[in-house]
């Protein structure tokens, strides 16, 4: 069931289900919190509450906002989790991994630990012979970059095509739909864009002030990086030593919670299990 979180600019939708400790999914540009479908109950049957929010702008939120940063994601992510009675564990896909960094820099006391899937955490240069080189990172960065441009729903939905190589979900074209469907509603599309050009700076910025540990979760096939092995270590790396670990799943894209749900709850669940991140 849809609950509605009102916060200084707008309203934020979400949905809570199970009992326990409490896990909050925030999904990348584009998108909703559909995009967690397939992990919610995995999650939950091992005993954990889980919220999955929409991002502002998206899903079932409201579409005026001032801002659009990872800073401004992150604040409606601890108003989430006070209200909601923390401390949570985030776990971030995209933009939103950017966010959850923030957010556990800025109030270590809710932040126990963070999952960062695909995220646009550092500083970003588009690499010029990385495109040259590789393919996927070719045909993603001009999608990206026209969807930007242009607010083309034909484009993003090329680039989900390339985002996506292989092994899709069972319910893909309902999963396309549903995404079209709420990009189609007015303001969606320009809250996208408007999200897409915000930088990752602020991200970075608060990487060495994360107190908590860290899981960096990228698939080899991520056509958003040339290197995607590279980023996650970049980011690892950034982070105070021996917090960020860093977990790859071979051929997966830019979603490998949608592509392979078992082995991102797996990894999620193990690192939670962990002396390092109940510590």
């Amino acid at each position: 069931m849809t609950e509605y979180l009102t916060i200084d600019g707008g309203t934020i939708a979400y949905e809570v289900t199970g009992d326990g400790p409490l896990i909050v999914l925030a999904h990348g540009m584009g998108d909703s919190r559909d995009a967690f479908r397939a992990v919610i109950p995995s999650l939950v049957e091992a005993g954990h509450r889980v919220a999955a929010v929409d991002l502002r702008g998206c899903g079932e939120s409201s579409v005026d906002w001032p801002e659009w940063s990872r800073t401004a994601i992150a604040g409606d992510l601890l108003a989430l989790i006070r209200h909601l009675g923390g401390p949570a564990v985030i776990v971030g896909h995209s933009v939103s991994g950017g966010a959850a960094t923030i957010a556990a820099a800025l109030e270590p006391s809710l932040v126990t630990a963070v999952v960062e899937l695909a995220p646009f955490t550092r500083k970003q240069s588009p690499s010029l012979g990385g495109m040259l080189k590789v393919k996927r990172y070719r045909r993603g960065m001009m999608r990206l970059l026209g969807t930007a441009m242009f607010g083309s729903l034909p484009l993003w939905r090329s680039y989900l095509d390339v985002a996506y190589p292989g092994q899709r979900p069972a319910d893909w074209p309902e999963r396309l739909g549903r995404i079209e469907s709420l990009l189609r509603e007015p303001g969606r599309m320009k809250a996208m864009q408007a999200m897409g050009r915000s930088a990752p700076t602020d991200a970075g910025a608060q990487l060495g002030n994360v107190r908590c540990p860290v899981l960096v979760v990228m698939g080899t096939l991520d056509p958003d990086w040339a290197d995607p092995r590279a980023e996650g270590t970049a980011v690892v790396a950034d982070l105070p030593s021996g917090l960020g670990r860093l977990e790859m799943i071979d051929g997966a894209g830019h979603y490998p919670h949608d592509q392979f749900p078992e082995q991102v709850v797996s990894l999620v669940l193990d690192f939670l299990r962990s002396d390092a991140a109940r510590a």
